[in-house]
């Protein structure tokens, strides 16, 4: 199958699903990267492809998709692989998993380390209700997956990349606890490391100088609400 698509890449958890997709389906692809580190998803050349200015990203022959989740979507209809069960039941099944990781485990486990790893300490309020979140969400998953050998039972598919692309997440998180609290979460994890195609796409942070300290560039970058003033912060406590 002909293709050309731009993929606007950095190695964080959505990228790395995508990444997953194209490395497993075979599809020809050229690796653009992005570094958000550098503040390089807010220029305008990018800002044109995906409004949101954030990873992942494809062009696909002049065709502009984002968001993770519509982009594996976009690439299982174009290949007709990874996409489950063609009746209506696999399909609905297909789409609560895949928006349940978009919606829920995705968000919540990424705020959950943004609260951990990068808030300014006393914010133990965020912490503990997206750590909550986080926990409840991947508690849902150990269990679909205790009883299932993937999320949609015996064929892997790109709701099990999806989820994988989050699990380097949930070990950054809760560190070597996580795979005792999840072990089928660990097993799928690992099973799916095995793959060749996985085997690629970690290869692929190689390639590029990608900025790997935190520094004050790097927040501003990634955060760019900033945080609030004295001023600021006294206000909406009395508004």
């Amino acid at each position: 199958m002909s293709s050309s698509i731009d993929f606007y890449y950095h190695p964080t958890p959505n990228p790395s699903k995508v990444a997953l997709f194209l490395e497993e389906s075979g599809l020809a692809y050229r690796l653009i990267p992005v570094d958000i580190a550098k503040g390089e998803q807010h220029g305008a050349a990018f800002r044109a492809i995906n409004p949101n200015g954030k990873v992942p990203a494809i062009v696909d022959d002049g065709i502009a998709v984002l968001d993770s989740s519509a982009i594996l979507l976009h690439l299982a209809r174009k290949t007709g692989r990874f996409n489950g069960e063609p009746s209506d039941a696999g399909q609905a099944e297909l789409l609560s998993w895949l928006m349940f990781i978009a919606s829920g485990v995705g968000p919540f486990t990424g705020q959950a380390i943004h609260f951990t790893h990068y808030a300014p300490a006393g914010e133990a309020y965020g912490a503990h209700r997206y750590r909550f979140e986080a926990d409840r969400h991947w508690a849902i998953v150990e269990a679909r997956l205790a009883t299932h050998r993937y999320l949609l039972g015996d064929e892997y598919s790109l709701v099990d990349m999806a989820l994988w692309g989050w699990c380097r997440g949930l070990q950054y998180l809760l560190g070597a606890e996580a795979w005792t609290r999840y072990p089928n979460v660990a097993r799928l994890f690992n099973e799916i490391n095995e793959r060749p195609a996985a085997r690629r796409v970690a290869e692929l942070p190689s390639r590029f100088d990608f900025k790997q300290d935190t520094d004050a560039q790097t927040r501003a970058s990634l955060f760019t609400h900033g945080l609030p003033s004295a001023a600021t912060a006294a206000t909406a406590a009395t508004a």
